[in-house]
């Protein structure tokens, strides 16, 4: 080999799980190549049933401390997602340009509408509740409110063709209202885990609000429909015999499924994700 010739070493990409960036605890692994070569990109984990345990215990430990953050400070949060996303522009545009083989411009389009999904969720934070919540008429002595709070642990298929833009909105639109999230990333596309777990990370969001896992639905999907501390679950994908079974599987602990979503950047978009709680309160002596 001549001397002048560059020997081109394939990254390695690992899990976002905790605030932590682990390899899978299985030791598995797929080659994520260049467009339309044989040439190996970076070498991707393959995320195990261990590690998916692993990040939903990181969720649950950190659902109640973001859900107890002001809305505005999650607001900011958010907004700071974008400012670090638009910071890593030229990461995300060469991943997708490598491994994709988007054109500058379709990557930088997918760059910019993800930025604008964190911004758009930022500015919702503290703005929905007051569009949802109610004070019902009643018969009687007493003042009757409705308001939302979050679910609390949500699992997120994504879809096996992949978009940026998508991805982020959906994650937006679930931690918004408090909830903490573990994210499937499939193989098309998988390879931007790097920098996105990296917005992640220098974003001041609290460890475990956001877990990312690259791997296959088929491999995990039971186990995210069965797991008894995922309180609802996104299934993105258009499988529908995996959505059957995991609308079975989620029968044990009235686990809500969430359908492919067209409309992204919408309030309905954030309900999905809430629940509501009425409060009666006496009037009067």
């Amino acid at each position: 080999m001549s001397l002048n010739k560059k020997m081109q070493i394939a990254k390695t990409f690992k899990l976002f799980i905790g605030g932590d960036f682990p390899r899978t605890e299985s030791g598995r692994s797929f080659p994520v190549y260049r467009f339309k070569s044989k040439d190996i990109y970076a070498n991707l984990c393959l995320a195990s049933r261990k590690d998916l345990r692993n990040a939903i215990t990181a969720a649950q430990g950190a659902q109640s401390g973001w859900q107890n953050r002001s809305a505005y400070n999650r607001g900011q949060i958010l907004y700071r997602m974008a400012e670090m996303m638009e910071g890593k522009r030229s990461e995300f545009v060469d991943t997708m340009s490598d491994t994709l083989g988007y054109t500058s411009a379709k990557a930088n389009t997918e760059v910019d509408k993800a930025i604008d999904s964190f911004i758009y969720f930022a500015g919702f934070t503290d703005k929905y509740q007051q569009l949802v919540g109610t004070v019902n008429p009643v018969s009687g002595p007493h003042h009757n409110f409705t308001s939302c709070e979050a679910v609390g642990v949500v699992g997120l298929i994504a879809a096996k063709k992949f978009s940026l833009s998508d991805l982020v909105s959906q994650i937006a639109a679930i931690i918004a209202s408090g909830n903490t999230v573990v994210v499937l990333m499939q193989t098309e596309g998988a390879a931007t885990i790097s920098p996105l777990a990296e917005v992640m990370a220098t974003s001041d969001l609290p460890k475990g609000v956001v877990n990312l896992l690259t791997g296959q639905a088929e491999e995990l999907y039971t186990h995210f429909g069965s797991h008894m501390e995922v309180h609802s679950l996104s299934y993105q994908d258009t499988d529908k015999k995996i959505l059957g079974e995991i609308q079975t599987l989620g029968v044990e602990n009235m686990k809500r499924i969430i359908k492919p979503i067209n409309d992204l950047k919408s309030l309905d978009h954030i309900l999905n994700y809430v629940e509501y709680k009425t409060v009666w309160h006496p009037i009067g002596n």
